[in-house]
């Protein structure tokens, strides 16, 4: 029966022809019929042009590894192509879940002090919000110079809270505006040794008495999406789960 079997099965040459005209996932399934299929479907001759062509980079690796083969070079190119550009899973935290609060100081005294919604202070799909100042006045601080501006992003019930910026600087006596900036946090156990590549951005507008606030990305200087911004603060306010930004 074996014998028969081994007679009806294509010659060698034959099924490396035919691997040639086969893209990635045949290959893949072709090698699991049998261990001469699989030897054939895996040579180097057959995977060097798809590995060159789709991951150049690797290819070359060849030269300095030549005992890896060009179908694991291939796959492990493969593998990270989809990790990088997998889509991000939606945000665990809800933009009806937070409250801002925003303070700005003079020597320690208060010259306004905000707490709102986040829901309410939104009206586009980037994460930036625009907020009058009810409570305050802006007289006299063109004046001041050593300034104090907290954001702190709460968790509603007080369950959980994120600190935004603590900036403390001086402001020039002539601005008709403030701008304040800084870099937040990388999420994760690496907090402290890799940067976000965002900052929290903080703009006090004092001839309408408006403060705007967002998160930037640095490479273009753009506001994060709405999405994008949930997915990073709740790395900070929800309990940690496998979930990436």
């Amino acid at each position: 029966m074996s014998e028969t079997r081994s007679k009806n099965l294509p010659p060698w040459e034959a099924l490396v022809m035919v691997a040639h005209y086969l893209d990635p996932q045949t290959l893949a399934l072709a090698s699991c019929v049998s261990k001469p299929w699989c030897q054939a479907m895996s040579l180097d001759v057959v995977w060097q042009p798809l590995c060159s062509s789709s991951f150049p980079s690797l290819s070359n690796l060849k030269i300095s590894y030549p005992s890896v083969p060009y179908h694991r070079l291939y796959a492990t190119g493969l593998a990270a192509f989809k990790r990088r550009h997998k889509p991000p899973s939606k945000p665990r935290l809800s933009i009806d879940n937070i409250v801002f609060t925003i303070q700005l100081s003079t020597k320690g005294v208060p010259i306004f002090t905000i707490a709102e919604a986040a829901s309410k202070m939104n009206n586009n799909q980037v994460f930036k919000f625009d907020v009058d100042v009810k409570h305050g006045s802006f007289k006299g601080i063109k004046g001041l110079e050593e300034m104090k501006v907290t954001w702190n992003v709460v968790l509603k019930g007080w369950e959980a809270i994120f600190t935004m910026m603590d900036w403390q600087g001086k402001l020039s006596c002539r601005a008709v505006e403030g701008w304040f900036s800084e870099e937040l946090p990388c999420p994760g156990c690496c907090s402290s040794e890799v940067g976000s590549g965002i900052v929290a951005d903080l703009k006090v507008d004092m001839k309408v008495e408006k403060v705007s606030v967002g998160i930037l990305r640095v490479v273009d200087w753009r506001y994060v999406s709405i999405e994008d911004g949930l997915r990073y603060l709740q790395h900070f306010l929800l309990p940690c789960q496998c979930d990436g930004m």
